[in-house]
């Protein structure tokens, strides 16, 4: 389709209008062949320049012919060919004479056609050159879409059934609610790698161990090349001073305790869990061993400390930590979503 339109466009329009589309497509695919060492795209962008300067040579070749006619071509643009027989060539006059003799206004017309034809020229130049050059810097302002990753989102969250704990419990948070609180697009900037994009996100509306499945504990995952980050609430009656004694009695290191939007909170460093499990024909996996190291920031659910807390958590496959300072960055930023728990 775009071939046959082509072809009806006249000749001083559709030739500089492929040699503005050629070259400036040409040139754009060699910027990018260059840039990313792409010999496919190099390859393609050589042949653009060929077929342009083919084009350029044709536009050449007629603006000579126009310029300067052969003595050979008569009136209406046939050539007369000097080795045809005598008689032939008598018989062709007479009918040469037949047609209107060109009057004196005949160079003007053509001298006007030839300015139309410029002028067309020159127009069709002019819009595909502001078409290519606006394809040219589009780019530079645009997000580069197709070949960014692009960050997992929380539309794959869980949507199962809440259990009867989250019934029996004022203004539960759920583990949808939490991931898209956690899953910020500065997350990673909070972080310290702003370059880094979410790989993975999860959620899930689970109760907390050993409570028969009696207190509701939400969560949320993010995880990125570097960092994984985890929030979950747990909606029991232990305050943060009860939390903060037990982890004196367990394996808790370098606990610290402050406040964090006007709710009592600490921190405190703790060892992962690393099982692994061999999905072979034994269908046997191996013993549980100490995962990497990770810190926690645990934050009561209200200012009052009524019982209950959020807990957000960041480790590394390589033990790498971030400072403290990020994770109260990302309270501050997950906390305002979760409901302060009412008064019982």
């Amino acid at each position: 389709m775009l071939g046959f339109l082509l072809r009806l466009l006249p000749f001083w329009v559709r030739e500089p209008l492929l040699i503005a589309v050629g070259s400036v497509l040409g040139v754009r695919i060699m910027y990018l062949a260059v840039r990313d060492h792409d010999r496919v795209a190099a390859g393609l962008g050589v042949v653009f320049l060929v077929f342009t300067a083919i084009r350029v040579h044709a536009v050449i070749r007629a603006l000579r012919a126009r310029r300067n006619p052969s003595p050979a071509t008569s009136a209406n643009g046939a050539a007369v060919d000097d080795a045809a027989p005598p008689q032939r060539q008598a018989q062709a006059q007479p009918q040469a004479g037949i047609g209107p003799r060109p009057g004196p206004d005949t160079p003007k017309k053509e001298k006007k056609e030839e300015h139309n034809a410029w002028g067309q020229a020159f127009a069709a130049v002019a819009v595909f050159g502001a078409l290519a050059a606006a394809l040219w810097v589009a780019p530079r302002f645009m997000p580069s879409g197709d070949n960014a990753p692009q960050p997992a989102s929380c539309s794959g969250a869980s949507h199962e059934k809440l259990p009867k704990a989250y019934k029996d419990t004022p203004q539960p948070v759920t583990g949808e609610e939490l991931c898209k609180a956690l899953n910020r697009p500065d997350l990673a900037k909070l972080l310290g790698t702003p370059e880094e994009t979410a790989t993975t996100v999860s959620s899930t509306n689970n109760t907390a161990p050993l409570t028969d499945g009696k207190v509701a504990q939400p969560k949320a995952e993010v995880t990125f090349d570097t960092y994984t980050v985890n929030v979950s609430a747990t909606y029991n009656e232990l305050s943060t001073d009860q939390y903060v004694k037990l982890m004196k009695f367990g394996d808790e290191r370098d606990i610290k305790t402050l406040t964090v939007l006007g709710r009592p909170a600490v921190l405190s460093s703790d060892h992962t869990m690393k099982l692994e499990i061999n999905l072979g024909s034994g269908g046997s996996g191996g013993p549980v061993e100490q995962g990497p190291l990770a810190r926690t920031l645990s934050v009561a659910l209200d200012r009052n400390d009524r019982g209950g807390y959020c807990e957000i958590t960041v480790w590394s496959t390589s033990g790498a930590l971030p400072n403290d300072s990020a994770l109260l960055d990302i309270a501050e930023k997950v906390l305002p979503k979760i409901p302060e728990r009412p008064v019982r």
